[in-house]
């Protein structure tokens, strides 16, 4: 019986790391080289949509484009760090010193979403089944 061979030790885990990647400017006719990775942090970091805090109108990511560690901090309580992350620098400013209740905060979030196209409504759950059951 031939046996196959497994490099992998058992109960062996691979750390999933991230590439190092350099970022060089690009020749003007040459395509810059992006990870997939680097793309959606592009896309992240760049893409703002407009929403309303306390009346002022100010720019963030668009909850779709989140990362998860940054609902990770939004989630512990860590309002300000992830504020932080998904305002643009200018208004973070604005928020530090508007000093918003949660309540301001998610109102702020549901505006994004909305502007974006998103819906952070509650989700009604699964279809009940076509089928009845038989009971017993």
């Amino acid at each position: 019986m031939p046996s196959t061979s497994n490099n992998r030790k058992p109960g062996a885990t691979q750390a999933a790391a991230r590439p190092a990647t350099s970022r060089r400017k690009a020749e003007p006719d040459e395509e810059p080289e992006v990870t997939a990775a680097e793309a959606q942090e592009i896309e992240a970091e760049g893409h703002y949509v407009t929403g309303l805090l306390c009346g002022e109108e100010v720019r963030i990511i668009p909850p779709g484009a989140w990362r998860q560690s940054w609902q990770e901090l939004l989630n512990s309580g860590q309002i300000r760090a992830f504020m932080e992350i998904v305002l643009s620098p200018d208004d973070f400013e604005l928020f530090v010193e508007l000093d918003p209740t949660n309540n301001e905060v998610g109102e702020l979030i549901n505006d994004a979403a909305q502007r974006a196209g998103e819906s952070l409504g509650n989700s009604r759950g699964p279809a009940p089944s076509s089928r009845r059951t038989r009971r017993r």
